[in-house]
């Protein structure tokens, strides 16, 4: 449902399909160059989520019908409390961490195999390596960051995980088969047989901005290109993510100043202007923020291709 309001490209919250959790802050052990929104060890602009603040929100999403969990950050494993909020998640339904992968330790994963095993949902790792080799992954990540992440990914393989590897696009686009087809090969080598890939764009806020450029004015969403546009494709229209501030619209404007809507799920249900230089970026790829299964960047890789 959209409404014109002042000519704004106004989007409705349709239906509150998925719930993100910030839950590592802007805290993170990498301090990437094109984080948009800036995480490092020494980013405390937003905190981390307790057990009990997850779980209130988890009981809260109930009536809500929420069909999934998200978790990021910063990085999630960061939180002390990560494997005990992915256990009770797992209550209440299917879970996706987006993790860095270089921070996990095997006694964690073997005690979220064994949630999954007594649960009827499944959890999902999503692991960020920007290329298929140190020289592209490093000089945005940081030194041995390609290694330690690989490392990150052999062990969920070996405890039961298929990770979704995602990757922004920091490579001209004509070059995606073959990066892809890298990867693939790569990832096959150290045991990751039928590895599922997923492209990002470039989201060109926080570090990124610092690193290339940031948005236009001319990078923005008007309300006549909403008019016949499916808004199911917008991550505001069917999302909402719990920081340690109160409720924002997406994982991606958390550091903007209109993202917060309320301290609650009741008080974040109501309308928002796109009008943000992301809000194109979304506009254009779709719910870059959600798994591959509805999202348009994904580019499955198997044995057969």
């Amino acid at each position: 449902m959209i409404a014109n309001t002042e000519q704004l490209p106004i989007v409705e919250l349709g239906s509150l399909d998925e719930l993100w959790f910030q839950v590592a802050g802007t805290r993170c052990n990498l301090a990437c160059t094109h984080c948009f929104i800036s995480c490092s060890p020494h980013n405390n602009s937003f905190g981390f989520l307790s057990f009990d603040e997850v779980e209130r929100r988890l009981l809260e999403s109930v009536k809500w019908g929420v069909k999934e969990f998200y978790f990021t950050g910063g990085e999630p494993f960061l939180n002390p409390d990560m494997v005990s909020i992915l256990e009770r998640t797992l209550d209440f339904g299917p879970a996706t961490v987006l993790t860095n992968g270089t921070v996990l330790k095997p006694e964690w994963l073997e005690q979220l195999q064994a949630a999954v095993q007594g649960s009827l949902y499944s959890l999902e790792f999503r692991v960020s390596i920007d290329g298929p080799t140190p020289e592209l992954n490093d000089p945005i990540r940081g030194p041995r960051t390609f290694e330690r992440a690989l490392r990150g990914v052999e062990l969920l393989v070996q405890h039961g995980f298929l990770p979704i590897i995602t990757m922004t696009r920091v490579w001209d686009e004509t070059e995606d088969d073959a990066v892809l087809g890298q990867f693939r090969n790569l990832l096959n080598d150290h045991g990751y047989d039928r590895p599922r890939l997923k492209v990002l764009p470039r989201l060109q806020l926080g570090a990124e901005a610092t690193r290339t450029c940031g948005y236009s004015a001319a990078d923005r969403v008007t309300a006549e290109m909403l008019v016949g546009y499916d808004t199911s494709k917008l991550v505001c229209q069917h999302s909402r993510v719990v920081t340690d501030r109160g409720v924002a619209v997406c994982p991606i404007l958390i550091d903007s100043r209109d993202a917060i809507l309320g301290q609650t799920l009741a008080e974040a249900n109501r309308s928002f202007a796109i009008t943000h230089g992301a809000c194109a970026t979304c506009y254009q790829f779709g719910a870059i923020c959600t798994n591959p299964s509805s999202g348009s960047a994904f580019k499955p890789m198997t044995n057969d291709q």
